[in-house]
């Protein structure tokens, strides 16, 4: 199988692209580094090289501004915004104006699409919630539309917060716990839908081959609260937790 990667080097599109690799196939970067890039593309000027994406079997798409990477600011959210959905048009608007479209097409997302639901339990039925990150989840799955309407098979990965000691939430939070400073946020009552790298990269590419299409909720079955997560980090680092 040839899979064409977006956000190839971020944490997880490196992770699937050295799995796939792993197991035989070819994989493509797309990337707006050309020091790197198999295909070169720059999502906010609409720029794409197209023809690299000729013969594709299916496409992965992870781009997108770092969510946690900086403090909110009325440009920041603009970017983060716009690098999802710009990116996800852009590429959706390719792929469906190639002579041979991927059989499948898997477009990043968050269980951001639903709000803050508190301890009330849901799925993928349900809808849309509020704030920015449900607005900015349901306009990015939106942005497939193109992609949909050439019969293209479009997966929604709606992934919660991926656990890697390596990188992410976790990677900022141990040197922390280690240091028995590790506590709870407020009074801890904050649901976390959470998922590990390895199963993050493992549902992937077994959705590359499933027929399975829409949204997925990529998250463990049971989510655990701030506190929760606390206790058990201090607990498997043998320190105390505030």
């Amino acid at each position: 199988m040839i899979v064409a990667i977006t956000g190839a080097s971020g944490v997880i599109g490196k992770a699937v692209r050295e799995y796939l690799e792993a197991a035989g196939h070819t994989t493509i970067r797309i990337s707006r580094n050309p020091d790197i890039a198999d295909v070169h593309w720059n999502p906010s000027t609409g720029l794409i090289d197209a023809k690299g994406l000729n013969g594709i079997d299916a496409m992965v798409h992870l781009a997108g501004e770092n969510i946690g990477g900086r403090r909110w600011s009325k440009k920041q959210k603009t970017e983060i915004y716009e690098s999802r959905i710009k990116g996800t048009e852009l590429i959706s608007s390719t792929l469906s104006n190639l002579d041979k479209p991927p059989v499948v097409f898997l477009s990043g997302s968050a269980i951001g699409f639903y709000g803050d639901c508190g301890s009330t339990e849901i799925d993928e039925s349900f809808p849309t919630g509020e704030g920015f990150l449900a607005e900015v989840a349901a306009d990015w799955e939106k942005s497939t539309k193109l992609a949909e309407e050439k019969g293209i098979r479009v997966v929604h990965l709606r992934t919660g917060i991926v656990l890697d000691p390596t990188s992410g939430m976790l990677q900022k939070v141990l040197p922390l716990f280690k240091f028995g400073l590790g506590g709870k946020l407020g009074n801890g009552n904050q649901y976390w839908s959470w998922i590990s790298l390895e199963d993050e990269v493992r549902l992937i590419t077994w959705l590359l081959s499933s027929d399975i299409s829409g949204p997925v909720n990529l998250s463990a079955p049971n989510p655990v609260t701030n506190a929760e997560f606390t206790k058990e980090l201090g607990k498997v680092l043998n320190r105390p937790t505030v």
